[in-house]
């Protein structure tokens, strides 16, 4: 799976705003591997406005030193229900 950094890493050269296919090019043209490609050409097709946005529209793990544990403990909260999974890690 890509890592939050990996995504950030092949865009660093990108300029924003930026929409879905102007992010796949510039993760093809830095070389991007084919899990962040994957995840990048799964992104919803709207205007991104920084590489954060484009981590977590595609569903990366924005923090991976978070636990199992602490991870269920989050997903028994009812508070946040409504929220999407990957964005209740953050």
């Amino acid at each position: 799976m890509a890592s939050y950094t990996d995504v950030l890493n092949y865009l660093s050269s990108l300029d924003y705003p930026a929409e879905k296919d102007d992010v796949v090019r510039e993760a093809e043209r830095e070389g991007a591997p084919p899990e962040v490609l994957r995840a990048l050409r799964a992104l919803p097709p709207v205007d991104y406005a920084n590489g954060n946005e484009v981590a977590r529209s595609a569903g990366i793990d924005a923090a991976p030193e978070v636990g199992p544990s602490q991870r269920a403990a989050q997903a028994r909260d009812k508070r946040h229900q409504r929220v999407s999974q990957h964005l209740r890690r953050i």
